[in-house]
């Protein structure tokens, strides 16, 4: 006769979904809320005040909307300045600026993440300490490059003379080679398996077949990302611009918007009419990339 098989207990907990609380969520969308009025409110201000006549646009306290609308503003300060110099010249800069940045920060970042060669550690941790330098301390010797050695100097150490004072070159070639962007890259290309590299290899592509079939097709965010960013610093590029140039035939938007700063005095409204469309081009172009910047952000931030 067979005895009957007393299996153990198992003793087991039901799991309950987490229910995420009320309060915290109630409290994270406050917050969100009040950071997007914190930031919108700024360019809202703008660009109601645009729309205003003097008086009102000085006015304490300030008027949330315009009592009576005056596009006309816009119309005033674009006959006040050559504006259509100012942004085609801020346009070829930023787009010559874009391109060559690109150019320079997939080559030099696909070599430190894809190509083996002796020293190439030292050599990133070189280029990356670039990025921490400050800005203020290359004006100087950038100037020197860049300008014309004077007449009767003899140097111990003689520097390079460039010759390029007030052009459109002093404003670009500075700002070809950007650690930060060459950093993002090389995060991207990282992430690429090694036997594919191999097998193209195997198969007869060189690497700048790898590079153009395999590597660009797949690194889209990452490329879009580095465009804005570097569309970005070459808009709103001020103090370099204003200090290698002299001449409104070569100077960007932004220099031109101090100048009208200058000219226009107290007149807030005319101000920030002018401010409203110098602005609006990095606006749409955040708008029309925010998917790719975050997309590239997110993909190249979270690998070593």
């Amino acid at each position: 006769m067979n005895t009957p098989q007393v299996l153990p207990r198992v003793l087991t907990r039901q799991v309950r979904p987490r229910v995420p609380a009320i309060g915290s969520s109630l409290f994270k969308h406050l917050m969100l809320i009040l950071v997007g009025v914190v930031v919108a409110y700024p360019f809202y201000f703008m660009v109601t005040s645009a729309f205003k006549e003097f008086f009102e646009a000085t006015a304490v306290p300030p008027t949330f909307f315009p009592t009576s609308w005056h596009p006309e503003n816009y119309a005033e300060v674009w006959s006040k300045q050559p504006w259509a110099r100012f942004f085609a010249n801020t346009f070829f800069i930023a787009g010559t600026s874009v391109l060559g940045e690109i150019v320079i920060a997939v080559l030099a970042g696909y070599a430190f993440a894809q190509m083996n060669f002796r020293g190439k550690n030292v050599l990133f941790a070189l280029f990356l300490a670039t990025y921490m330098m400050p800005g203020e301390a290359t004006l100087i010797p950038n100037f020197v490059m860049m300008s014309k050695a004077p007449p009767g100097v003899n140097p111990l150490f003689p520097i390079p003379r460039l010759n390029l004072y007030d052009t459109y070159a002093a404003q670009i070639l500075p700002f070809l080679a950007s650690a930060f962007s060459v950093f993002l890259l090389r995060q991207q290309f990282l992430a690429i398996p090694r036997e594919l590299r191999d097998a193209a290899l195997i198969d007869g592509a060189g690497h700048l077949r790898f590079l153009w079939s395999v590597v660009l097709p797949i690194s889209v965010p990452a490329l879009v990302t580095v465009a804005i960013l570097s569309f970005y610093a070459s808009w709103n590029s001020f103090q370099w611009p204003f200090i290698i140039t002299s001449s409104e035939a070569v100077r960007p938007v932004q220099v031109g918007l101090y100048a009208f700063q200058a000219e226009a005095g107290s007149h807030y409204h005319l101000l920030m009419a002018a401010a409203s469309f110098v602005v609006a081009p990095i606006v749409l172009l955040y708008l029309v990339g925010q998917r790719y910047l975050v997309q590239g952000v997110a993909r190249t931030g979270i690998r070593g």
